[in-house]
């Protein structure tokens, strides 16, 4: 039994003539004839008595009649309510983000989509990306902000922009006489990361090749937070791989970009594949394209770094 097939029975009794009904429902006569027999078939009731002119529904049928209007009518109201919440934006919604970009991109962004969407409340968690992956998938997240692609089948990514790593280096710059450095360059260098669980820490390992700390340094350091990696590189205890919106003004002078394709990591806005809040998403892309400068949103001459 599907919808179409109540959608025509109420047809037919409205109009009490087959070729009335399809006409009705933009649909030839043999196929209205047959799918209204194919469900009488299939419930095992006779709905119209076809030996009278015009056409009338059985006793039985009244009754199947009155419910599929009752069920259509029920539908109606639901795909109405779909419709609404597509096109809202006003409730509370559960954000997660990661933390190598949260400290960069949340403070400015919250101050404008707070000012343009007042009846819009943003519970925001730092979370890594695994713990994303799985709180979305389990409902429990609306969205997450994070580094993309994540190949996962039941989620949807809607890209944002490409930020490109650096390289941070302290007082010694083993590259002070390049403008640029390449990729190549970083084999076999000392650099520090961040520890596990940190969709950053695998990419900068992509790119880094070969790395050491212990051997080098005397100790080995894992950080949960950029700003005390770039804080150590300071100190000339090694070297290590920031992203952009990391850089403030205090940073000048210890950083080097890549040589062209600068290798970038992808963020995204991802959802279930079923979250249907589509003014919320444009709201969300519009309020990150005012946040984020235009060289990022560009995808010439940049490297995707991916994580897995």
């Amino acid at each position: 039994m599907t919808l179409q097939q109540m959608e025509y029975v109420i047809a037919l009794d409205s109009e009490r003539n087959f070729v009335k009904a399809a006409t009705k429902c933009f649909v030839t006569q043999p196929t209205l004839t047959m799918q209204v027999k194919k469900l009488e078939d299939e419930i095992d009731l006779m709905l119209f008595d076809r030996t009278k002119k015009p056409l009338e529904p059985t006793s039985e049928g009244v009754h199947f009649i009155a419910q599929c209007r009752d069920v259509l009518h029920e539908v109606a109201i639901l795909k109405q309510l779909v419709s609404s919440e597509k096109d809202s934006i006003n409730g509370v919604f559960k954000i997660g983000i990661i933390p190598t970009l949260a400290p960069y991109i949340m403070p400015q962004f919250l101050e404008n989509f707070n000012k343009n969407y007042p009846n819009s409340k943003l519970q925001i968690k730092e979370m890594q990306t695994l713990d994303i992956i799985k709180a979305i998938k389990s409902d429990t997240l609306d969205i997450g902000i994070m580094v993309t692609p994540l190949d996962e089948p039941a989620l949807k990514e809607i890209p944002l922009f490409y930020e490109p790593f650096l390289f941070y280096h302290g007082k010694t710059n083993p590259f002070a006489d390049k403008e640029k450095i390449a990729i190549s360059d970083l084999e076999n260098k000392t650099v520090l990361l961040l520890e596990e669980g940190h969709c950053f820490r695998n990419q900068a390992l992509q790119i880094c090749k070969n790395h050491s700390t212990a051997d080098e340094l005397g100790f080995e350091y894992c950080s949960g937070t950029i700003e005390t990696l770039k804080n150590m590189v300071k100190r000339d205890m090694g070297f290590t791989l920031v992203p952009k919106l990391a850089i403030n003004e205090s940073d000048k002078g210890f950083y080097q970009t890549f040589e062209d394709p600068e290798p970038v990591r992808e963020v995204s806005l991802v959802t279930h594949k079923s979250f249907n809040r589509i003014k919320l998403l444009q709201a969300f892309q519009d309020q990150f394209n005012a946040t984020v400068p235009d060289s990022l949103k560009k995808t010439h001459r940049k490297k995707r770094i991916t994580w897995r």
